[in-house]
């Protein structure tokens, strides 16, 4: 049975500042909601001769948690945003050379990738660094009686039957990336990438937003 994906989509409010760290050649904090992600980037810079890859830079990305040392979520966490990043960025034109992604978590309410990815997006973009194309993280949880859910909080996610993350790309709007949890039919993850590819929109018109009301700040 075709169940047609909600019309309205509904996102938390974001939030976002750039250049708050002096040390990173690039930061952004992101918040959705009450989850809240500090990125900084660090680089092009020299690359250790065991990392070094002769034609494109070398990006590492690490994920800290609030509290306590990285395990195995920040591991799978760390893989789908370099995955990402390495598809936005245009490692080529920095031969030999590495670029380091810091992600600090403030506080986890819900959708955490994809405010990781968020917040990742933007510090790219405040250190100036080339990329192909812009993009966000959207996260959906299916509920248990079939609702898709948008942005979910961390209860909305406890309850839910299943759990999805897509990058989405700024020109095509094109997944870049997902990450799936749960049990959930061919139809439902359609849907529920119809869905994140509608609420991208709304994200990069934010990014857009965003970036406006600085460079406004400082003309």
């Amino acid at each position: 049975m075709e169940v047609s994906a909600p019309l309205n989509v509904s996102l938390r409010e974001f939030g976002c500042e750039q250049s708050l760290l002096s040390r990173p050649d690039g930061s952004a904090s992101f918040v959705q909601g009450d989850s809240s992600v500090m990125a900084g980037v660090y680089g092009p810079a020299e690359v250790k001769v065991s990392k070094e890859i002769y034609d494109r830079a070398t990006l590492e990305v690490l994920v800290q948690p609030k509290v306590g040392l990285p395990s195995v979520r920040e591991r799978s966490q760390e893989q789908c945003l370099r995955e990402t990043c390495e598809a936005a960025l245009l490692l080529a034109l920095h031969p030999r050379s590495s670029l380091t992604l810091v992600l600090q978590v403030l506080h986890d309410d819900g959708s955490l990738l994809s405010c990781c990815l968020n917040a990742a997006c933007m510090a790219l973009m405040d250190a100036g660094l080339p990329m192909s194309c812009l993009f966000c993280g959207v996260t959906c949880a299916i509920s248990a009686d079939g609702q898709i859910i948008t942005d979910p909080t961390a209860a909305q996610e406890k309850d839910s039957r299943a759990l999805m993350t897509f990058a989405i790309d700024s020109r095509e709007r094109k997944v870049m990336m997902s990450s799936t949890k749960g049990s959930f039919s061919v139809g439902e993850l359609q849907q529920c990438v119809a869905v994140s590819q509608r609420a991208s929109e709304k994200v990069f018109q934010f990014y857009r937003d965003s970036v406006r009301r600085r460079h406004s700040k400082s003309l």
